[in-house]
Parts: structure tokens; sequence; C-alpha cells
């Protein structure tokens, strides 16, 4: 009988492991690398990026001290309009938070520093019998009226404030606007919603520059 030895078992060489051991570590970064070109050429190129949701302007923080405003005596009609428009008023327009008032709150109101003024039962401004330049406490026949959101305003500039007064109403709404704030215009027509829902319009005596 013939006896077959078995051929010993070589021991791996040391060379031999360096070299895998380097390959592997070569190949590993190669193919994160790859994988992020074929991702990249898979994504579109075109596919705008997402652009951040606007964000509102952060609300103004205003003085704790009420705003000064007068509050003459009203008629029962008139109070009681007043007394509907000044409890539809916003809590806050735009980024404007209301504010006290020195008196009258169910006639008057009050946004914002410098405060944008609402005042309601005021007397309307009557119009100019003739056109006389530089006229005071009448409405030019040729003035230009803004009918804006369903009411029929009449901006006057003052000094410090612009006004506006609403000339289509039977109950008449004057927001003061101080000249610090752009578009005044814009700032007066945030209220015409409420003064729609809560004052009628008249019927009569409306300037024809509100039609």
């Amino acid at each position: 009988m013939v006896d077959l030895e078995t051929p010993p078992v070589k021991a791996p060489d040391k060379s031999t492991r360096s070299a895998a051991f380097v390959a592997a570590a070569i190949a590993l970064p190669i193919a994160l690398i790859a994988g992020v070109l074929i991702f990249s050429r898979l994504t579109p190129k075109d596919q705008p990026a997402a652009t951040p949701s606007p964000t509102s302007s952060a609300i103004q923080r205003v003085p704790s001290t009420p705003v000064q405003l007068a509050a003459p005596k009203l008629s029962a009609h008139d109070a009681q309009a007043c007394l509907a428009l000044t409890s539809q008023l916003p809590n806050q327009v735009r980024n404007l938070p209301a504010r006290k008032v020195s008196a009258g709150p169910e006639q008057n109101g009050a946004y914002g520093d410098p405060a944008i003024t609402v005042q309601c039962g005021v007397t309307q401004p009557p119009m100019c019998e003739t056109i006389t330049p530089g006229q005071k406490g009448c409405v030019p026949l040729d003035a230009d009226l803004l009918v804006m959101n369903g009411v029929c305003w009449y901006g006057d500039d003052g000094p410090a404030t612009k006004l506006f007064t609403t000339m289509d109403r039977e109950v008449a709404v004057q927001v003061g606007v101080p000249a610090s704030y752009d578009q005044p215009a814009q700032w007066a027509n945030e209220f015409s919603d409420t003064v729609v829902e809560t004052i009628k319009s008249k019927a009569t005596a409306v300037p024809t520059g509100c039609a």
C-alpha cells in the first residue's frame, strides 16, 4: 500500500494579504465617487432650487400708553353705528397691533406707533360751492375722490398726518395716517371692508366723484 502524504498547507503570503488590503482600500473610495457621479447625473439639472416661503413682517412693538383721541358726544343713531364699526375692527392691521385710546373706545381705534387712527362719527367735510384754489374746510369740486373696496374716501393732506374721510356713508369715518407711512391711501383702505359691513351708504348728497 502506498502511503500518500497530504501536501502541507502553505500559510498565506504576507505580501499577498498586503496587496489585497491595499486594493480594497482603493476600491472603496472609487465606488463611493462613482455612486455620487451616477446620482448627480440622474438628478435633473434644470429643476430650480426650492425657495424659502415668505415670512410675515414682525409684529411691531408699541407703547402701552393710550393714543390721545377726542370722543365727542354722538346721537343715538351715530353711536350705534360707530359701536358696530369699532366692535368689528381687527386686532391687528398688517404688522401693526391695536392700541388703547384715551377716550371713546366705542367710537375710536388706533394701531401702531406712530398711531394710525380710526375715528367714527366725525363731521363730514362739505363740498365747496366754487372752484377756488386754497379753500379750507370743504372738499374742492375738482378733488380726486378715492373709491376703494366700495367706500368713497376724500384724502386731505395735513402737515404731519393725511386724513381720509368717508363721503358716502350715513355716519362718517375718518382714518388718520402719519406722514411716515408709505402709500397712505392703502392704509386707509385696510378699513374699507369693515366700513361696508357696518355702516350704511347714503342715499342722497353723495359727491359725483364717488360714482
